[in-house]
């Protein structure tokens, strides 16, 4: 649905984005992470064509950014980080305005309930934005990104501000949207891409140093897997049994009755482990995944002249 090739940003010497590609497929929720200054809104803003390209392509659908902008342009949904509102207008005011400016087809009205009714601000249609909470005001936001109902979203920094609650909504309100939409969502919040994001990139210094499955980024990073287990059974009986199992690469005690065991992350060692400690007679209390956490990783990563890639684009 996406593909972004080789796209550069350059101010004078410096390289605000670095020769990044990656793609994204239809109806997925992609998290683009990095701390502050990694190059996110610039690329988001090239991604949309309201930022020009120093090098590389961006296509959606087929239709490259700067060769058919028109074109392009109406197949995304843009949310930047300071919702582009009117604040002197009420909600229905503003959203029928950027209907007219988007030359939409379908009919008005009733594509605009429709819009208010999915991010839930039929309350408040009539009020003046200026007047309302900072959380309706991101809904008004994301209101005006899906008028059209263009395949492919793009949040930049869209729960910056909010109150814990208002977080929730707006995560809970971009899951759904990841339902019908193809999502790219930026943060430095690593709360927010773990609790949304089906995948994730992280950038530093304008380069991607990772792309993987948000589950798998801790393992894809490190290189290995890791389990954690409690095991009933002698320290040295239950040691043995698990480094006979295919792909377990360590095995160490830490503490009564558990272990860690470092593996091969192409290999799924967790049957072979039960397996293992079960003609062992050694019984399995607990096993669950381990490892370095996300922030872990994500410290690891941006302090790193590395990059990671995982079993995906």
């Amino acid at each position: 649905m996406v593909e972004v090739k080789n796209l550069t940003k350059t101010y004078g010497n410096l390289k605000a984005v670095d020769n990044i590609s990656f793609t994204v497929d239809s109806g997925e929720i992609l998290g683009f992470l990095g701390p502050n200054g990694a190059g996110k809104s610039t690329t988001m803003n090239m991604i949309t064509g309201y930022l020009s390209s120093t090098s590389g392509t961006v296509t959606v659908d087929s239709s490259e950014i700067l060769e058919n902008p028109k074109e392009t342009k109406s197949k995304i949904g843009y949310l930047p980080e300071i919702p582009p509102l009117y604040p002197d207008m009420t909600v229905k005011k503003y959203l029928e305005f950027m209907f007219d400016i988007k030359k939409i087809k379908f009919p008005k009205d009733a594509h605009i309930k429709e819009v208010m009714t999915i991010v839930k601000i039929l309350d408040v249609q009539d009020r003046l934005i200026k007047n309302l909470s900072k959380g309706y005001k991101q809904r008004v936001g994301f209101a005006q990104a899906l008028l059209g109902n263009p395949p492919v979203l793009i949040l930049d920094e869209p729960t910056v501000g909010l109150d814990p609650k208002q977080i929730i909504e707006i995560r809970n309100l971009i899951k759904g949207l990841g339902k019908k939409h193809t999502v790219i969502f930026s943060s430095h919040v690593l709360s927010e891409v773990s609790a949304i994001c089906d995948r994730i990139i992280v950038i530093s210094n304008g380069k991607i140093v990772a792309d993987a499955k948000t589950n798998e980024l801790s393992s894809t990073l490190s290189g290995q897997g890791q389990l954690l287990l409690e095991v009933e059974g002698s320290t040295s009986a239950v040691c043995t049994a698990i480094n006979e199992v295919y792909g377990v690469k360590r095995v160490n005690s830490v503490g009564a009755n558990h272990y860690t065991v470092d593996y091969d992350i192409t290999i799924d060692i967790r049957k072979g482990v039960f397996k293992a400690l079960a003609k062992a007679d050694c019984p399995i209390l607990e096993m669950k995944n381990g490892g370095m956490t996300l922030e872990e990783s994500f410290l690891h990563l941006t302090s790193q002249n590395q990059t990671v890639k995982g079993g995906n684009k």
